[in-house]
């Protein structure tokens, strides 16, 4: 772990300060910096959780400006248009794109040797966006993608299993939306196939796929915005994951929003595939292998980005 570690969170919504309390209960950081366009919000934020200071590992946090997250380690792009009852994260792209145009240049002024961490929806062509908007390498440039994704497919299969979610190995890829989709064929648990398990542990079933958790997981944001108005806790776990892997140099496989330069048979967009993550960022992406209807779908959905993007380059 990195000593004297600073992150700076950009925006002091939901995401944005969960994040920061997540990270704060963590021991992440030796000092947090929270930015808001709103400043007494960010104020407020810093204050309510400086206050519980005595109760984590000693740690500096504030709110500030731009210049007050000067050479961050990582700095995390939570800001952007909340995405409402009804509308798909698609539909946020030309809201953010514009807010991304004025955070980036920003950032990079005061931090040029970070890594950008971005979770604003849509978090893939946003991340594309700031990847270009930054000129930075894109090992520095990555988003939370489908990590959360798929901690809420592992949650979902063992509820139905009744076993430790963290003993369930699968991967949610793609898009972080509707285009994403299940890897099934390497799905596994105690070292077999989900369906070869299933039959021993339930038989019930009849095939997992027949349960229909894929759609399951694709609709939870919708779901939970339409209970409580937006989803921020299970986020800031993810990328306070993220970060952990990042500052522990930990080598870890998750599935975060990368750029694809031919893997898959994918140029030219991010998508969340399954990457090792460490100090650099992104050391390099891994190709699973794929059922061939799988792989077509991941290609779908990266079509389906690059369509989206296509209308604001």
């Amino acid at each position: 772990m990195r000593s004297k570690t600073k992150i700076s969170i950009i925006g002091a919504g939901f995401v944005g300060s969960s994040t920061a309390f997540a990270l704060m209960i963590g021991g992440l950081a030796a000092e947090i910096v929270i930015v808001d366009i709103n400043k007494d919000k960010s104020e407020g934020e810093a204050m309510d959780l400086a206050h519980g200071a005595s109760f984590v590992k000693p740690l500096e946090i504030k709110a500030g400006d731009y210049k007050d997250t000067a050479n961050s380690d990582i700095v995390i792009i939570t800001a952007g248009a909340a995405q409402k009852p009804g509308e798909t994260r698609l539909d946020l792209i030309s809201k953010n794109y514009k807010i991304m145009g004025s955070i980036v240049p920003e950032v990079v002024k005061y931090s040029p040797n970070s890594i950008l961490l971005v979770v604003s929806n849509p978090v893939d062509i946003l991340t594309y966006i700031v990847y270009k908007l930054s000129g930075f390498p894109k090992e520095r440039v990555l988003g939370s993608g489908t990590v959360l994704d798929t901690s809420r497919l592992k949650f979902m299969l063992s509820e139905h299993f009744n076993i430790d979610s963290r003993n369930i190995h699968t991967y949610i890829m793609g898009e972080h939306g509707d285009s994403e989709i299940a890897t099934w064929s390497i799905t596994s648990i105690a070292g077999m196939d989900v369906n070869d398990y299933c039959k021993i542990s339930c038989n019930q079933c009849e095939g997992i796929k027949n349960l229909h958790i894929e759609d399951e997981v694709k609709n939870a944001a919708y779901e939970i915005i339409k209970r409580k108005g937006a989803t921020y806790y299970a986020v800031a776990l993810a990328i306070t994951r993220i970060v952990e892997a990042i500052l522990g140099d930990e080598h870890s496989i998750l599935t975060v929003s990368s750029l694809l330069e031919g893997e898959y048979g994918i140029n030219d967009i991010y998508l969340g595939v399954p990457s090792i993550v460490c100090s650099s960022g992104i050391k390099n992406i891994i190709e699973v292998q794929l059922s061939p209807s799988e792989l077509a779908a991941l290609n779908s959905s990266a079509d389906k980005l690059k369509e989206s993007l296509s209308s604001i380059k």
